[in-house]
């Protein structure tokens, strides 16, 4: 991934997709924002107990790099479930409750969405202009919420999946991710036979890799071109916000997708 600088902010950007000039994006880590201990500072999520006024500046600073503004932005409630969903204009300045992925062709708003060790799954069809944001943890993972995606924008777009460009961003990597049995068996059972989803511990543990896990669904799906980040948002705190590092209390940080 490309490390970019703009002011104050710090944000990345995948090799992969930075080569489409008709398409921009961003996976912004936790600096250059308002927000206050605990979700210092580049929080963008309204439902962790941080003030309004900074969150809503937060996500301005953070559409800004890229000229877009709230009220043509797009973005979800995210559950941890499999609901994909098609967006346009008439969402700009909203979302979309109880939905975990959002697909668009519309080149008039700007998609958006917030992680804090679960996955960002960030498409693009270069063939027909279109893009989609998923978010994956380990039930996400479990729902297959990356193949819902795919079939998606086949369904929406005509997109094939030979032509769709993936890329796996920030996330808790496998030697961070202790898990019990019963989340191994959830995940296992939605990915393909043999994925190397786990690893185990010399203590006795079991470690989940995401990474590994999403990848093996994106590929049954018939999606090769994938770009993996490696950043491990749990080991890297002063870059990014971590649910289960920070023990519950920290923010969000943002992904954003937009076509020129």
């Amino acid at each position: 991934m490309k490390q970019q600088h703009n002011h104050t902010l710090l944000y990345y950007q995948f090799d992969g997709l930075a080569q489409y000039f008709n398409v921009y994006h961003g996976i912004f880590t936790r600096l250059g924002g308002v927000s206050r201990e605990p979700f210092e500072s580049l929080n963008l999520s309204r439902s962790v107990g941080d003030e309004a006024a900074a969150v809503h500046e937060n996500n301005r600073r953070m559409l800004a790099i890229f000229d877009a503004t709230l009220d043509r932005s797009v973005t979800a409630w995210l559950v941890h479930g499999k609901t994909v969903a098609v967006v346009d204009q008439s969402d700009a300045g909203g979302y979309r409750a109880a939905t975990d992925a959002i697909i668009t062709n519309d080149r008039s708003i700007t998609l958006t969405m917030r992680f804090a060790d679960c996955a960002p799954i960030v498409f693009y069809d270069p063939a027909h202009h279109t893009i989609g944001i998923a978010h994956a943890g380990w039930r996400g993972v479990a729902t297959n919420i990356a193949q819902e995606t795919v079939s998606a924008m086949q369904s929406a777009f005509q997109s094939k999946p030979q032509d769709l460009w993936a890329g796996i961003g920030p996330c808790i990597s496998v030697d961070r991710y202790r898990v019990g049995p019963e989340v191994i068996d959830a995940v296992r059972a939605a990915c393909p036979p043999e994925s190397p989803i786990a690893r185990s511990q010399p203590d006795g543990s079991t470690h989940l890799d995401l990474n590994a896990a999403i990848e093996s669904q994106l590929r049954a799906s018939g999606v090769n071109q994938i770009e993996v980040s490696g950043l491990c948002t749990a080991t890297n705190t002063q870059e990014w916000f971590s649910h289960r590092a920070e023990k519950g209390k920290t923010g969000r940080f943002g992904v954003v997708l937009g076509l020129q």
